[in-house]
C-alpha cells in the first residue's frame, strides 16, 4: 500500500467533502485523515487528505487525470497530488551560525525529517566541518558585492545537478534576488529573529534589549520578492525580564530560532501547508 496526499482548494461549496470522499471510495482509496477549513472572508475552502491504495504508476495518473477532471472542473479546485515517495529534495544555506544547520542535520540523521537533504552551501567555509560529520556533501560559494550575480549562478547550477526542489535558509545571512526566489516559489523557508517586521538589522537582540521587550520570539516564512514579507509558516515566543543581559537574549533567541525553523521544515516535508494570498493553512 502507498500512502497519497492530496492538498486542494477552491470556491466554497456545498457539496465539495462528499464528492471527494466518494470518488476516493471509488477508486478503492481508504481515507486514513482528512481535515478541512473555510476562510468565511474569501469564500475559499482548503482540504487535506491522505490516501491508502495499492498505487502503480499507471494507476496514479488515471487516478490524478480523472480526478483532476471530474472534480477539478465543476468545482474549479486547484489540487496537488503527493505519493509518500515523492518527498522533497533539500538543500541547506547558511552563513557561519551553526545552530540551526546542527538540529536539521541531526533530526535528517535520525529519520525524523521526511526529505532528502543533498549538500549544505555557504558563502563562508566555517560550517564545513558540521557537514562532514553528518557526511553531507557541502559546498563553498563565497559572495561578494562585485560577484553576486556569478556566484548566485553558480549556486543555481547546483541546485540544478541535484534536481533540488526546496530550500532552507538556516541563517544564511544573504539576500536572495528576485530572479531566484521566482524559480522556487513558496519553496524556500526562512527564519527570522522576533516578529515580523520588528527589530530588523543586524543586531535585533541589542535593539529588543535597548527597549526593554518582555518577549522575544522567532518567525519562520517562506521567502517571497519583499524582505522577510513571505507567508509565515511558524512562530513562538519566550520570557524575558530586566535581570536577563544581551547575551542571555541572543541565547533564548538562538533556541527559539531552531526550534521554530524546524518545527517549519517538518510541516512543510510532511506536506501541511498550504499557501494563499500571502498567508499559510498549517494542517495538524
Amino acid at each position: 500500500m502507498k500512502r497519497l496526499t492530496l492538498l486542494m482548494y477552491c470556491p466554497d461549496k456545498k457539496g465539495i467533502i462528499a464528492d471527494v470522499t466518494q470518488y476516493i471510495n471509488r477508486f478503492n482509496g481508504n481515507i486514513i485523515y482528512i481535515d478541512q477549513y473555510v476562510d468565511r472572508l474569501e469564500k475559499v475552502f482548503f482540504m487535506r487528505v491522505v490516501v491508502e491504495k495499492n498505487f502503480s504508476s499507471n494507476s496514479f495518473d488515471s487516478f490524478k487525470n480523472s480526478f483532476n477532471q471530474e472534480l477539478g472542473m465543476p468545482y474549479k479546485l486547484k489540487c496537488d497530488f503527493f505519493l509518500e515517495d515523492q518527498i522533497p529534495q533539500l538543500a541547506v544555506f547558511v552563513s557561519k551560525y551553526e545552530h540551526c544547520l546542527y538540529d536539521i542535520l541531526s533530526q535528517y540523521q535520525s529519520g525524523k525529517l521526511t526529505c532528502k537533504i543533498h549538500f549544505v552551501l555557504s558563502n563562508h567555509e566555517k560550517l564545513k566541518n558540521i557537514a562532514e560529520q553528518f557526511k553531507i556533501p557541502f559546498y563553498h560559494i563565497p559572495i561578494l558585492k562585485k560577484n553576486t550575480e556569478k556566484a548566485e549562478a553558480q549556486q543555481l547550477k547546483l541546485l540544478k545537478k541535484y534536481k533540488i526542489d526546496s530550500i532552507v535558509l538556516a541563517r544564511y545571512m544573504q539576500i536572495l534576488s528576485s530572479n531566484f526566489v521566482n524559480i522556487y516559489p513558496n519553496q524556500i523557508i526562512n527564519i527570522h529573529h522576533s516578529f515580523l517586521p520588528a527589530f530588523p538589522g543586524a543586531k535585533p537582540y541589542h535593539s529588543a534589549f535597548n527597549r526593554g521587550v518582555k518577549i522575544i520570539g522567532a518567525t519562520s516564512h517562506y521567502v517571497t520578492d519583499e524582505l522577510d514579507g513571505g507567508p509565515i509558516i511558524e512562530q513562538d515566543i519566550v520570557r524575558v525580564s530586566h535581570e536577563n543581559e544581551v547575551d542571555d537574549f541572543i541565547a533564548k533567541g538562538r533556541d527559539l530560532e531552531r526550534i521554530v525553523l524546524l518545527r517549519a521544515l517538518k510541516q512543510h516535508c510532511d506536506r501541511k501547508i498550504m499557501v494563499y494570498n500571502n498567508k499559510t493553512i498549517v494542517f495538524n
